[in-house]
């Protein structure tokens, strides 16, 4: 994992370490069905799910930014150690401006919370608002499937601890330098944020969780898809988007910052 920052259009930008998820290979979906979905599985020669967790820093004109916040304590002393890595950079908690968040799950939003209170007291929430309308409406929960209901507590939680601080924004700038990509399907709002520049960055949440895997096939997706076709659907395009606009990338569970290139009939993710 880099420790170094790397400017990105008037930020510079530091890949915070938040840990390592762990999963079964049965937390994999195809497009296509169970068979598509064990072919790939044996292609892909892996006992497991291992991906890394991360958030990101950003340093600017406008002081400290940071993109999600990693899952705090709540998920095992596998993962939470963004709080350590943003202090090794020397970033206090009091010294974040905002956070900008890509969606409302616990390894991106959890973060945001020091037991029972705002791990950052001075900072402005940044949201999608499609992703806040939704986990913030109790209504929709009735049609949610019990295991994608995280959300609803998360979003209640912000509420609770950040209160007036919140801003729900729809897509666009969202900030000097800073554009919302809408890339719903992994949540109703899932969104990336791009990084403007002569180089420029897209942090682009769960688009993707399994780098080469997901870029050589799409149509794998995850369980934790609340609408697995529409996100197979924001990835592909996201994927042909970047690869065609020579963006650099990352995300939430990627290493490192990667370029897509096209290969054979899908992308592949290389070191940038």
């Amino acid at each position: 994992m880099s420790e170094t920052w790397r400017r990105f259009g008037p930020y510079d930008v530091l890949i915070l370490d938040d840990g390592v998820f762990e999963a079964p290979l049965d937390v994999l979906i195809h497009a296509e069905g169970e068979a598509a979905r064990d072919g790939a599985v044996t292609r892909w020669a892996k006992p497991k799910v291992r991906i890394p967790v991360n958030c990101f820093a950003l340093k600017g004109a406008d002081g400290i930014t940071l993109i999600d916040a990693g899952t705090g304590p709540s998920w095992g002393e596998a993962m939470g150690h963004a709080p350590a890595a943003m202090a090794k950079a020397g970033i206090a908690p009091e010294q974040v401006e905002r956070v900008l968040i890509t969606h409302l799950h616990g390894d991106h939003a959890l973060g945001l919370f020091d037991g029972e209170r705002a791990r950052f007291p001075n900072a402005l929430i940044i949201v999608p608002e499609a992703d806040f309308g939704f986990f913030g409406d109790e209504g929709n929960r009735a049609q949610t499937p019990q295991n994608r209901q995280g959300g609803f507590a998360i979003t209640a939680a912000v509420k609770k601890h950040y209160g007036d601080r919140i801003h729900s924004v729809p897509p666009g700038s969202v900030r000097p330098g800073i554009r919302l990509i809408p890339l719903p399907g992994h949540t109703a709002g899932h969104s990336g944020y791009l990084i403007e520049g002569e180089e420029s960055l897209l942090l682009w949440g769960d688009a993707l969780h399994l780098s080469n895997l997901q870029a050589t096939d799409p149509d794998i997706g995850f369980i934790y898809d609340f609408d697995a076709a529409t996100a197979c659907a924001s990835r592909s395009a996201i994927l042909e988007r970047a690869a065609r606009e020579g963006w650099i990338v990352s995300g939430g569970h990627i290493e490192g910052f990667r370029r897509v290139v096209e290969k054979g009939i899908g992308y592949e993710l290389t070191p940038a």
